[in-house]
């Protein structure tokens, strides 16, 4: 049976039951004061579906609250097939596909991806390579800056700087306004352990700040040197080339604006693999049990 036929994705009950269960695990939490002990399912004919009250401050709720879905008129069951269909798809689908595919309006559509992109972004600090392990460290170009004249190849270009830890799968991407020394050392720092191994190309930003970590490695591309021995950045050039062509084909222009959450996207869907061991299911659950405090209005 195919997947879209569970009822989760065409009945609004069950599609809130199936929120619920993973958002509040332990049970409706009001998302006004805090309290669970005394809390209520509201009923009757006029009542939202999925709407409690909070016996303690007296204020009534759903689980939309304080997340991506809060003040959208879109069904739940409709959002959730959003969410499994953009986890689902490798190289992204784009806001026409999710207007036609959903009923939704176009508007609707490029407001409900952004908000689910927002929801995939993760900006914590990571710890890649600990234990001496290897990450991967380079630059990618895509797009143009506003106001930008071309100088050089890329200098016009956004910019954004990714980290792959082999032996975890792991990537981070981040998009940054240049390439200084000044602007990447704490990108790195931040997220990659002190007795990591680091291996880039001949990028001349890298050697003084991989002077700071156990060793650092690079291949020089300009000579055609791409692997000696373990020494390549062959696997986030691999990562790269599913956001160009995610990008350029299916997304096609992306403003710097709303850059970093495209790159989120393309990173939580590469963290959350089949190689790592998520199914399209677990990766869009992964997602939804990430909704909570992200909730994005259309001026952002």
């Amino acid at each position: 049976m195919s997947v879209l036929s569970r009822p989760e994705f065409h009945n609004e009950q069950a599609a809130y039951d199936y929120v619920e269960a993973r958002i509040w695990p332990d049970g409706p939490i009001c998302p006004h004061c805090g309290g669970y002990d005394r809390i209520g399912k509201m009923g009757g004919k006029s009542t939202r579906i999925g709407t409690y009250k909070c016996y303690q401050c007296r204020k009534p709720f759903t689980v939309k609250v304080g997340t991506i879905f809060e003040s959208s008129h879109v069904k739940m069951n409709i959002w959730l097939q959003a969410i499994y269909l953009m986890c689902a798809s490798k190289k992204g689908i784009s806001s026409n596909q999710l207007h036609r595919t959903l009923g939704v309006t176009l508007k609707t559509a490029w407001f409900m991806s952004h908000r689910i992109r927002e929801a995939m972004r993760n900006d914590d600090f990571t710890n890649f390579g600990a234990g001496g392990g290897i990450v991967e460290v380079d630059e990618t170009f895509i797009g143009r800056e506003p106001n930008m004249p071309k100088k050089s190849a890329w200098h016009h270009k956004c910019k954004i700087v990714s980290l792959v830890d082999r032996d975890t799968g792991q990537a981070k991407s981040v998009v940054v306004d240049d390439l200084k020394v000044s602007t990447l050392a704490p990108i790195l720092l931040n997220n990659i352990a002190k007795d990591a191994r680091i291996f880039t190309d001949e990028a001349r930003h890298y050697p003084q700040i991989a002077r700071q970590f156990a060793d650092h490695q690079h291949v020089k591309h300009r000579v055609k040197e791409y692997v000696r021995g373990e020494v390549h950045t062959n696997t986030i050039e691999g990562y790269f080339s599913i956001f160009k062509r995610g990008m350029k084909g299916v997304y096609q222009h992306c403003s710097k604006r709303h850059l970093h959450r495209y790159a989120a996207e393309f990173e939580f869907r590469y963290n959350n693999r089949a190689a790592n061991g998520a199914s399209d299911l677990v990766r869009a659950d992964i997602a939804l049990q990430a909704v909570v405090g992200k909730r994005l209005k259309y001026a952002c």
